[in-house]
């Protein structure tokens, strides 16, 4: 048999462990991997057998450019991370090609998914799970509104970019912060009320940001793995512990919102779901249609989640999965040499 190609777009470095899972599964099948970036040094690159600098394109173009990629290399499986949404909206031309693409192709609830505001309220209609208290701000006043009715609620209060991805925009209020003494610590996530505000009214207007309560329990990221046509196969809640440690849970609570968000909205392949407790509750903070940068852990338990989405999308069933719980997991970094020459079409220093 040929070796099926697989290509991921401008993904997270940790991507790199997710190629090699591909290559090293169990069924012995071969592919060869491609990769594209804007940045040629990119770890994720290093996993590659054939990489290109991508460039700075969004929207249509950018379409244009990964369609244009698919058929010069004869791409079997597509895996986007950057552009999805477009890239979801304009699926049939991958198709016409013959490169099946591993996203959402339900649009509307892509596009959903991708602003956490409007999925919040998808999931309050239909009442699968919990959500945090929160209100959605684009000016000062509201800001100054919302962390008002927040804190007379007795809580803390934390606030977000709606379409923010990763901690990216993740603020927590403190007022009791101590400049000083946080100039000779680690960079913390924290901010004033007072400064906050007089950021956000430093412009007339600004993206929408969630300003929601504060979650002190345990945080977990439930990885999942749907087949082709968002069926449930398996799921992991992966508990963060002390600083790099993460626990795989056989916590039922949690499985069962993976099985209810499965079957409610049928995301197929790799998603990852990510909850936070408030005492006994646990809340949702956000779900991401795609492999998390965790996954890997995920993959301790005996389930290779990157090769079987790849397996699903090119029409094979996967049989019963039975994924090991109660592992302690961590990660250590280890020194990597890169291959200069594995980036095509660029000059090196």
């Amino acid at each position: 048999m040929k070796k099926m190609k697989i290509y991921f777009n401008r993904w997270f470095s940790v991507t790199y462990h997710y190629m090699n899972a591909i290559r090293d599964n169990e069924d012995g099948m071969e592919f060869e991997i491609y990769g594209t970036h804007p940045d040629p040094g990119h770890m994720a690159l290093q996993g590659c057998d054939v990489a290109e600098v991508e460039p700075r394109l969004t929207g249509r173009e950018y379409v244009d450019f990964c369609l244009d990629f698919c058929r010069r290399h004869q791409i079997d499986v597509f895996i986007p991370r950057w552009n999805m949404l477009d890239i979801s909206r304009h699926i049939s031309l991958f198709e016409e090609i013959g490169t099946r693409v591993i996203v959402c192709s339900d649009t509307e609830l892509l596009e959903q998914l991708m602003e956490k505001d409007r999925f919040y309220e998808s999931v309050r209609e239909k009442g699968i799970m919990e959500i945090p208290d929160y209100f959605t701000v684009s000016n000062a006043a509201q800001f100054q509104q919302a962390y008002e009715a927040l804190r007379a609620r007795g809580h803390d209060v934390c606030f977000k970019p709606c379409n923010g991805e990763g901690g990216m925009g993740f603020r927590v209020i403190n007022n009791e912060r101590d400049p000083l003494q946080e100039l000779f610590g680690y960079a913390l996530n924290s901010i004033s009320y007072e400064d906050a505000l007089r950021a956000f009214s430093s412009a007339p207007s600004f993206q929408n940001v969630m300003v929601m309560e504060v979650l002190e329990g345990y945080e977990y990221s439930i990885d999942c793995l749907s087949n082709r046509n968002g069926k449930l196969l398996t799921a992991i809640p992966r508990r963060k512990e002390r600083g790099r440690l993460r626990l795989l849970e056989e916590n039922e609570e949690l499985l069962a919102i993976a099985r209810n968000v499965a079957e409610v909205y049928r995301i197929p392949y790799n998603f990852n779901i990510q909850m936070k407790y408030r005492k006994d509750t646990p809340k949702l903070l956000e779900i991401n249609p795609r492999m998390s940068g965790g996954l890997h852990m995920s993959c301790l338990s005996g389930v290779n989640f990157p090769y079987l989405a790849v397996k699903s999308a090119l029409g094979h069933d996967i049989g019963p999965l039975h994924p090991k719980f109660g592992i302690l997991g961590s990660h250590i970094e280890q020194p990597f040499i890169i291959d200069v020459q594995k980036v095509s079409g660029v000059h090196h220093v």
